[in-house]
């Protein structure tokens, strides 16, 4: 194992959540590196969880150890499990949609649901509403720590057991290229879509090209408009909207220098559609 221990969780820094969390895995290790991946993920947003881990996981070293805790259902009957993925990093997390992306873009090649029986902080037995606490970070501490391999996380899962949320395929119809909105570039306030950079390619679509952009929240219209295809926000105008491709290779939507999301109350997830034509 590397010893390092990537965290993400919807709690804050605001109290001691978090730290506790950085104590129990000190406690099992104390060289274990501890790294934060982010702590805002919207309150109960399993979504934005499982988008984040697949912006990030692969830009890690194999034996990496990432705790996910963005769990509405703690203290539930739903499945706390750990996966180890096709690249060989590994997630500790509740069974509820945080392994989406990851299961669909990256793959899942083995999963084992925590026994905690062994693998539960001592003396924690009658607590049930801090699993980030009390089973993840302190199982995840030990996996990366080399306390216990990945056979001794508990019994193996199969991969279909592991929850997925909705999702929407890009694809190309007609003329026109369909996605959906997957997450936001929160602090810029620019939208990156489900749809890949070879969608573009295979609709024959190139730098420099206008295109007319739609967006629907389910069967709402949102938004219609026309904007450049453009290789960095360079191609625009201030306040002018561009269209991008991000650092994932997937195209975005932004306003330069101003947050296309808040000028329009965008949103995320399945359900936020977005459309490209060539015009």
């Amino acid at each position: 194992m590397s010893k390092n221990l990537v965290l993400q969780t919807d709690f804050g820094v605001s109290d001691g959540a978090v730290s506790a969390m950085n104590g129990v895995a000190i406690s099992v290790d104390p060289a274990i590196r501890i790294f934060d991946l982010t702590h805002d993920i919207p309150q109960y947003n399993i979504w934005e969880a499982s988008y984040r881990l697949y912006q990030t996981i692969s830009y890690w070293p194999k034996g990496t150890v990432f705790i996910s805790v963005v769990d509405p259902g703690v203290g539930t009957d739903r499945m706390s499990v750990v996966v180890k993925t096709k690249e060989g990093q590994y997630i500790v997390t509740p069974n509820n949609g945080t392994l989406t992306h990851i299961k669909h873009s990256i793959g899942i090649s083995e999963a084992r649901v925590i026994d905690e029986k062994i693998n539960r902080l001592p003396n924690s037995g009658e607590s049930y509403t801090f699993h980030g606490r009390d089973v993840y970070a302190y199982t995840g501490a030990r996996l990366a720590a080399g306390v216990i391999s990945f056979e001794e996380v508990g019994p193996s899962v199969a991969a279909h057991e592991i929850i997925e949320l909705p999702r929407t395929k890009a694809r190309v119809k007609d003329d026109t290229i369909k996605g959906n909105i997957d997450i936001l570039d929160v602090r810029f306030g620019n939208l990156w879509t489900n749809i890949n950079r070879e969608l573009f390619i295979e609709a024959g679509i190139q730098y420099g090209d206008t295109l007319e952009v739609s967006i629907q929240n389910n069967t709402r219209h949102i938004y219609k408009n026309m904007m450049r295809f453009g290789r960095s926000f360079a191609d625009s105008r201030l306040g002018e909207p561009i269209v991008f491709v991000n650092s994932l290779d997937k195209l975005g939507v932004a306003i330069n220098q101003g947050s296309f999301a808040k000028a329009y109350h965008i949103e995320t997830g399945a359900n936020w559609m977005i459309s490209f034509r060539k015009v």
